[in-house]
């Protein structure tokens, strides 16, 4: 089988190898695994530094496209004379595949949203990757690749993967979900008492999207109403500044630690001694690391955004909250009154996140395909 990958990440060759953005490769290499000969249409080079890693396949076909932005108005008229060499691409590529996955959403996405449907004898998968919530607003591009995607008649012989579970899909939109642990990886959970210091942790970008200064204001707040609790900040980004002045001008160097970006094992130690973990984002398609936190026991604390709900059980198996102190604070303090209501939604959340493992994924991928 002829399998391709159509996606904006780039695919960069060093000597014998190929790189990419690192959990996208992580994820390829389990598809890869259940294919006979490879492809990937991509750029072959990306103007940012990105997180690399290499495929542990060597024998990549790749297909070129042109590296593009969409910002300015300058690259957004250059994009649209670029179309007619994108579509080329995709087509000559498509030729050659027996199997079509498209990574949506996303620019090449969109493009390649159209030019499937003059394959519609081909099989096909398309992973999305962002919100797929009807209801939250998208970008125009966004909304204009779930309309195909879902539409089973330009869009034939695919299944659409997509985080959560939606009401009134049609028949190709299929649930799915990404993992991180082995069941291998399963061990026994040593318990949390809420007696002591009650520790809380942020894990991600330092970015205005993940709201981690909203997190620091959370936790001030529980402090400031006589709680005993920490909060432990794991990442980098642009906020980083902002958020060390705030926790000096604040005085709350003695309750909050930014630590910077530290590597994944260390993650889940945090995971494992964290009574909650705290992710106020405004959009999230899949959180990986909500999972991760539940599959160690950390209570997760998150908005009502995409899948969210579904993975917390409307709140059996977590905190949702509004992107609020106020709201935060008071469904907080409602789970630390209760150290019975606690142990019980910590239960609930080890047992559902370890089922989904990386084994069960690939089943999944493999039935897929």
């Amino acid at each position: 089988m002829n399998f391709l990958v159509v996606t904006y990440a780039p695919t960069i060759k060093r000597k014998d190898q190929f790189f990419s953005y690192a959990p996208y490769v992580k994820e390829m290499d389990l598809w890869f695994a259940h294919a006979e000969n490879i492809g990937i249409i991509s750029p072959y080079y990306y103007k940012d530094e990105i997180l690399e890693k290499n495929f542990k396949r060597n024998d990549i076909k790749r297909f070129w496209l042109p590296f593009f932005f969409s910002s300015t108005l300058l690259q957004k008229i250059r994009t649209v004379l670029l179309v007619p060499v994108i579509v080329f691409q995709l087509i000559k590529a498509f030729i050659w595949a027996d199997h079509i996955h498209l990574r949506c959403p996303g620019n090449v996405g969109l493009i390649a949203c159209f030019v499937q449907i003059l394959f519609p004898w081909k099989t096909k998968t398309a992973k999305y990757a962002g919100n797929w919530d009807p209801k939250s607003p998208q970008p125009l591009s966004y909304r204009i690749q779930r309309k195909i995607l879902s539409n089973t008649f330009l869009t034939r012989n695919m299944s659409v993967l997509v985080y959560g579970d939606w009401k009134h899909q049609t028949k190709n939109i299929k649930s799915f979900f990404t993992a991180t642990y082995r069941d291998s990886d399963k061990e026994p959970i040593s318990s949390r008492k809420l007696d002591g210091i009650v520790k809380f942790s942020f894990i991600g970008s330092l970015a205005v999207g993940k709201r981690p200064l909203l997190t620091i204001q959370i936790v001030e707040a529980l402090f400031k109403k006589g709680h005993n609790v920490r909060l432990d900040v794991y990442g980098d980004g642009a906020m980083r500044n902002e958020l060390e002045v705030y926790v000096t001008d604040n005085q709350l160097q003695e309750i909050i630690k930014l630590h910077g970006n530290v590597k994944g094992e260390f993650i889940k130690e945090v995971h494992k001694t964290s009574h909650f973990m705290l992710l106020p984002s405004k959009s999230e398609g899949w959180p990986k690391v909500v999972a991760e936190a539940m599959f160690w026991g950390s209570l997760p604390i998150v908005t009502k955004i995409s899948c969210v709900p579904y993975m917390l059980d409307d709140g059996n198996r977590g905190i949702l909250t509004d992107p609020n102190v106020e709201n935060a604070v008071e469904n907080i303090e409602k789970m630390l009154q209760s150290e019975e209501k606690y142990q019980i939604a910590v239960e609930k959340a080890i047992e559902w996140s370890r089922t989904y493992t990386l084994d069960k994924f690939e089943q999944e991928i493999k039935s897929l395909l």
